[in-house]
């Protein structure tokens, strides 16, 4: 496996969804081969937060968090210098390369933010491109029904190792239901489409593909990393 090939999953509780006021609480990990298989157990990280943060969690959150158990196990959790460590570790383990490996789970985006806030060192490693289950499962709601609502069931219960490995499993799902098997269709196949895609006259398609110079799968380039932009200090 090579470094581009590992998705990187990782899901965090917070004491809420302010980026700046909320606090990290707790931080989880897996790193999957290319095709969803986890190379270990992964790292869960408890994370004590500042007394403000505590303070000011809306009772919403503050019963999640205590019926999930996350709660009373704050005053056992490590400092976020030492979480980021941690993390940050455990990730080089299995990909050692800066900037290669994407980051993955559902609605990652929120996952992300306050990763790049309390946690540059992770962000700054990883790929910027992302894998959001939520999004193919929004479009499965709208293109596929049957698919969205037959999927697993999600227990996860709001702690963040429980969450990840519901959402690598659901992202399975879909492969498995929304994804052709194999391969998947051929190169003229695949140029076709893209083609009718964008509007080509069928008479236009026999003067495209005589200077069609698009490169096989085999010698397609990386696109470079997007420019590194640091989150606020």
């Amino acid at each position: 496996m090579t470094p581009k090939d590992a998705i990187v999953w990782i899901d965090c509780e917070m004491t809420g969804l302010d980026v700046e006021a909320d606090a990290l609480i707790e931080v989880a990990v897996i790193v999957t081969d290319s095709e969803l298989n986890p190379l270990d157990d992964g790292v869960d990280v408890v994370i004590t937060p500042p007394e403000r943060a505590l303070a000011t969690m809306v009772d919403l959150v503050r019963r999640m968090h205590t019926s999930s158990g996350l709660l009373p196990a704050l005053a056992d959790g490590v400092s976020l210098e030492e979480a980021t460590r941690i993390v940050l570790d455990y990730i080089k383990g299995h990909v050692p390369t800066a900037r290669k490996a994407p980051i993955a789970g559902n609605s990652v985006g929120t996952d992300r933010a306050f990763l790049e806030r309390h946690m540059p060192a992770v962000t700054d490693h990883l790929h910027y491109r992302v894998i959001d289950v939520s999004s193919i499962k929004e479009l499965a709601r709208r293109w596929y029904p049957r698919a969205y609502f037959a999927s697993p069931p999600k227990r996860g219960g709001h702690r963040a190792l429980a969450d990840i490995r519901e959402s690598i499993a659901e992202l399975r799902y879909y492969r498995a239901v929304l994804f052709p098997a194999g391969e998947g269709p051929d190169i003229d196949t695949c140029r076709l489409v893209a083609r009718e895609i964008a509007g080509l006259a069928p008479e236009a398609m026999a003067d495209v593909a005589s200077a069609d110079t698009a490169p096989s799968p085999e010698a397609a380039v990386e696109p470079q990393q997007a420019p590194h932009r640091p989150g606020p200090a």
